[in-house]
């Protein structure tokens, strides 16, 4: 070393010396001078502030020193902030030598940034706390770091780094190419990704829902250098979100099978909404029309006469426990313009804002009860038409044996007119059982009576021995009995001493409705000819008395008989019933 009092101090000119300066993987610098001026600085110090080798040599450790940042310690000792070639910051730590031959080496080496370190030590305890584990992808190697937290989520050793290769032969199968194509459309939009998947832990076969999301790095080229993300296990909530979804089907099945609507009223803002399509249904509406305030459901769709009720079912629910029982009427709008009413069961409760709150919704269910109160009142009523005829029956054939037995001369002849007349009004009421509308076929009861005695087709114009001649007329239970039991009177009459007793003998049968004055008419004509000569009875028999009393009293009949030789004529002028809706069955299909 040069030795000179006027020469600058310079490094030592063995080769050993140098070549260690030169080759040391940790920065040097050599400082001369009270301004600590950079005598020499070595290829690692220049690469870490980015400058040429050389660059350093005559500038001073100040001249370093970022503008906004701290300066450095006049020890040579501690951190500093220097600025880089780029001018971005570089904390520092430095570690000086002992002068030598005014002559001080310096290390220096890059400083974590202590806030930075803090900052990710708080990111990681943050992620952990949420039950989040880190994940970073390196392309180079197709590896997966994992954290500890992360390798746990996916079931892996602590330190495990599987390869992507590996881990999507875990993830299920269904999920694998959607998986793949949220992660490809990310990748090329170069923005965020997020993806729920089910995957099976490797080290015990459990399948776990896991949510993975994620973030491609670039270089400054653009070009991909890795992926970083987190997972979850959020196992817990899709089997919660699953359990809830599936008792929300069941419940919409239950109350589609039972046709029952559902709906919400939030009581403040008076709105309504409703949970399913049967709604619509029962009140006529489309989705289009909008749903129905409570105000306009008591205005204008609750029946004026149930207004009351309701409103009363209301106000005792509110009053106590909250639970809500009503039935109405409502006006529904039909299929064209008509209206029709409906009648309405509603369930429901009200749920408040605390135990002593005020009410803020009512959830319940609604049911169309219309044809149930029909079928009730159709069952009511049949009951009383059976209770009704059960008695006019027993009341007949109590008549059939007293006055059969009054009229029979002998066992036989009472066995022989009493088993007939049984037996036409049982035809007669399983005629009427049989028929929906628990009515009988005139047409019908007469050629079930005078079949056995026609010689071909009963039909009018047809030159046979009985003609039907009229319209399709059914008669209600109420005179279906009497009539069908006139009619078979009027059969064996004419079969002992009238037309049907011999071979020549006709008989001729028309009807025709007539309009009333408040109910039409059936206008009867039973005509016989070509029989023995007729003389009137000499005593009333039964048939005689059937058809003068039970035509009279139970059919409202005026009846006429004429026993004129030639032949009996009978005419019936009887009004006919109005038929009931309800006991047709069909009225609500």
């Amino acid at each position: 070393m040069d030795q000179r009092p006027d020469a600058a101090p310079t490094l030592p000119d063995d080769p050993l010396s140098r070549l260690a300066f030169e080759g040391a993987p940790v920065a040097l610098a050599c400082l001369t001078g009270p301004d600590r001026r950079i005598a020499a600085a070595n290829p690692a110090l220049s690469a870490l502030l980015g400058l040429a080798p050389g660059a350093l040599v005559g500038r001073t450790l100040a001249d370093l020193d970022h503008p906004h940042r701290a300066k450095i310690d006049p020890d040579l000792g501690g951190e500093a902030c220097w600025r880089r070639a780029d001018g971005s910051p570089l904390r520092v730590r430095l570690r000086a030598g002992p002068e030598r031959d005014g002559l001080r080496v310096v290390a220096i080496e890059a400083a974590a940034d202590g806030a930075a370190t803090a900052r990710a030590e708080h990111t990681r305890l943050a992620l952990a706390s949420a039950g989040l584990g880190e994940w970073s992808w390196n392309p180079a190697d197709g590896r997966v770091a994992l954290s500890d937290r992360a390798a746990a989520i996916l079931g892996h050793p602590a330190g495990a780094t599987p390869s992507w290769a590996d881990l999507q032969e875990s993830v299920g199968r269904d999920d694998l190419e959607r998986m793949r194509a949220t992660v490809r459309d990310a990748v090329a939009k170069d923005i965020p990704y997020a993806v729920e998947i089910r995957f099976r832990r490797p080290l015990d076969g459990q399948e776990a829902w896991i949510s993975a999301r994620g973030q491609a790095i670039r270089g400054p080229d653009g070009t991909l250098t890795g992926m970083i993300g987190v997972l979850q296990d959020v196992t817990a909530r899709e089997e919660a979100r699953r359990a809830l979804h599936d008792r929300e089907q069941r419940l919409r099945v239950a109350t589609t099978v039972a046709a029952l609507g559902i709906f919400e009223w939030h009581v403040l803002d008076d709105q309504s909404l409703w949970e399913n399509e049967r709604m619509w249904e029962i009140f006529g509406r489309r989705p289009q029309d909008g749903t129905i305030s409570m105000r306009e459901f008591f205005r204008r769709v609750v029946h004026p006469e149930d207004k009351a009720g309701f409103r009363a079912a209301v106000a005792a629910a509110l009053h106590s426990d909250g639970v809500l029982h009503a039935t109405t009427r409502i006006r529904r709008a039909g299929d064209g313009v008509a209206e029709e009413w409906r009648t309405i069961e509603m369930a429901g409760r009200f749920e408040r804002d605390g135990a002593a709150g005020l009410p803020r919704r009512l959830i319940g269910v609604v049911a169309d009860i219309t044809d149930r109160r029909l079928a009730e009142e159709r069952q009511s009523l049949l009951i009383r038409e059976l209770h009704h005829r059960v008695k006019n029956t027993l009341a007949t054939v109590q008549a059939i044996v007293g006055s059969t037995a009054r009229t029979a001369s002998s066992i036989d002849s009472f066995y022989e007119a009493f088993v007939g007349r049984i037996m036409s009004l049982a035809h007669t009421h399983s005629v009427l059982t049989e028929d929906v509308w628990q009515t009988a076929s005139l047409r019908g009861l007469l050629e079930n009576e005078l079949r056995p005695y026609a010689d071909g087709a009963m039909q009018s114009g047809s030159g046979g021995r009985i003609e039907l001649d009229g319209p399709a007329v059914d008669l209600p239970s109420e005179v279906a009995v009497p009539i069908g039991m006139a009619i078979h009177e009027l059969t064996t009459n004419a079969a002992k001493y009238g037309a049907l007793s011999n071979r020549n003998g006709r008989v001729r049968i028309r009807w025709s409705v007539e309009p009333g004055a408040d109910r039409p008419r059936l206008r009867f004509h039973w005509q016989e000819s070509g029989g023995p000569p007729v003389a009137p009875p000499t005593r009333q028999g039964f048939g005689s008395r059937l058809l003068q009393r039970v035509l009279t009293t139970q059919v409202q009949a005026e009846v006429a008989t004429d026993y004129a030789p030639g032949g009996l004529t009978l005419t019936m002028l009887a009004p006919l019933p109005a038929r009931n809706a309800a006991l047709n069955p069909l009225a609500t299909l």
